[in-house]
């Protein structure tokens, strides 16, 4: 899989990656056993990493800087994106819990809707 660095922190070596697929955010972090050959992930790197899925979130596992500095203002897009959609439909800004400064604020994104594929309809003995 490929995808974006939005966010990063290299003391703690985490990163949240958004993925080519569009679903949702999968995160990195060398604490969870993940050497990562002493690369620094940096918001806006292009990277490819595998992808693996448990109940609760979406992991990066070997992750392989592809292009440094591909996105550098993707993450901030994004947010001002988010804002502008917020402003149209009258959501309320999103606020960090009181005593929880510097915490990082995940929203999930909403399930893709499936969209029914159109086939030829068929009658008996003839084709459309």
């Amino acid at each position: 899989m490929f995808g974006v660095v939005l966010w990063s922190d290299s003391s703690d070596r985490k990163a949240v990656i958004w993925c080519e697929d569009h679903g949702d955010l999968a995160y990195f972090s060398a604490a969870d056993g993940e050497l990562c050959d002493g690369i620094g992930l940096d918001a806006g790197d292009l990277v490819q990493f595998d992808l693996t899925e448990d109940r609760v979130m979406r992991r990066a596992r070997n992750p392989r800087i592809v292009a440094e500095e591909q996105y550098p203002t993707l993450a901030t897009r994004l947010q001002e994106a988010n804002h502008m959609a917020s402003e149209k439909v009258n959501i309320p800004p999103v606020s960090r819990p009181e005593g929880e400064e510097g915490s990082a604020i995940v929203l999930p994104f909403a399930p893709r809707r499936k969209t029914a594929k159109t086939r030829p309809c068929e009658i008996a003995g003839t084709t459309s």
